[in-house]
């Protein structure tokens, strides 16, 4: 595929720009995989694993973490709102903006050929002891973050913790376990620096937000929707790529040769005898209803009013989401040592019903139910979804 760059310089030429993508594997194909290659073996290095306890059940040899159907489950959600307070912060809380419904809290992710183990938060907090967690991402990151604070809180409700927010790191610290766990925003994980009042996205450059990720012991990142912004949230005014500049490119081009500085950077300066690496996969929104719409609940042009997951054997994962989960796993399948792929994009996509929509304190203060098109269709409510991403990340690191 041939991608019209515009060239920036004082010659002010165009020249073409190849994007050679080579066919994908299979998603299964490719978490057995990383599955193997992460633990999957008795050679393998994994500091966090142990035995299997009975509680995994199921046939292991065929379990699919990442496939499988969402059931009703009276016993959700795993947490209150009031078990982490100043933790969930207003764009996520969904029942502090009013949120009239309460099913969408009732679901469990019911994977194919085995059970999830019940997050146990005292015992994240005796097998992390000492350890440093780093989320470094977009707004996404910060929504699984803090969903892991409020599961763990609620299973130690009497542990001393502290909070400390910033810009562009936010820490929290549970202080009688010595654990500290941090949100690095860094929604291109590359860095973006200030040129003569421009911003400059630097593909090839991580080394400033990098600086703040090496000495942790988990690392989890994220990475994918501010690719898409256009105009007024573009978050670039110019993108350096070598030694040239451009006002924009393939997106889909400027993604992957960021995620390969990533995983360059990860490759020669993480030790994973000592560091686990995972990598989110695409959380996918819900603004198109022609993607669910023989299962809406409402008939609106957006998430709004949605109030229960998809049914049936389709993933409606959008084209746009599908090509930059793509662009992910192709990266992480060219690494040596790959970082364990969160494949959370297909079962996300069937939470319609899971985005805070209007009842957000990002939309115009949760007094915007006159708008439901200006919808935070993105995101996810707190409780909610990203607490079974954190359930996946628990069984993985643990069982």
């Amino acid at each position: 595929m041939n991608v019209l760059l515009l060239h920036i310089s004082l010659s002010a030429i165009f020249f073409l720009l190849p994007l050679l993508l080579q066919q994908q594997p299979s998603s299964s194909a490719i978490i057995l995989s990383l599955k193997k290659r992460h633990g999957g073996s008795s050679s393998s290095s994994n500091q966090y694993s142990s035995s299997r306890p009975s509680s995994f059940q199921g046939n292991r040899s065929t379990c699919s973490l990442f496939m499988g159907t969402w059931v009703h489950d009276d016993s959700y959600p795993l947490y209150k709102p009031a078990d982490c307070p100043a933790v969930v912060e207003s764009e996520f809380d969904c029942l502090m903006y009013g949120r009239p419904d309460s099913n969408y809290l009732k679901y469990r992710w019911q994977p194919q050929n085995c059970n999830l183990p019940s997050f146990n938060g005292a015992e994240f907090l005796v097998r992390m002891k000492g350890k440093s967690i780093m989320f470094a991402g977009d707004s996404l990151g910060k929504n699984q973050w803090e969903s892991l604070i409020c599961l763990i809180m609620s299973s130690a409700p009497s542990t001393r913790t502290q909070m400390t927010r910033g810009l562009p790191l936010s820490t929290f610290r549970f202080l009688d376990y010595g654990i500290t766990m941090s949100f690095y925003k860094a929604p291109f994980l590359v860095d973006i620096d200030s040129v003569q009042g421009k911003r400059v996205l630097k593909l090839e450059e991580i080394s400033g937000n990098a600086n703040a990720w090496h000495d942790a012991d988990l690392l989890i990142f994220n990475t994918g929707h501010w690719w898409s912004h256009t105009g007024s949230q573009q978050g670039w005014d110019l993108i350096q790529s070598g030694n040239s500049y451009y006002q924009d490119m393939d997106r889909f081009v400027a993604m992957e040769k960021a995620l390969r500085t990533w995983a360059y950077w990860v490759e020669t300066h993480v030790d994973r005898s000592r560091t686990q690496v995972f990598f989110l996969s695409i959380s996918p929104t819900h603004d198109n209803p022609s993607d669910w719409a023989a299962s809406s609940s409402s008939g609106s042009k957006n998430c709004y009013g949605e109030t229960d997951p998809i049914t049936g054997a389709a993933y409606p994962v959008s084209p746009y989401t599908d090509q930059l989960r793509s662009v992910i796993v192709e990266v992480l399948h060219g690494m040596h040592n790959p970082a364990f792929l969160l494949d959370i994009t297909l079962l996300s996509s069937l939470r319609k019903d899971g985005h805070p929509s209007v009842y957000s304190g990002l939309v115009s203060g949760g007094s915007q139910l006159a708008k439901p098109g200006q919808s935070d269709c993105s995101h996810w409510c707190l409780p909610g979804l990203p607490d079974t991403w954190n359930q996946l990340l628990y069984t993985i690191l643990f069982y």
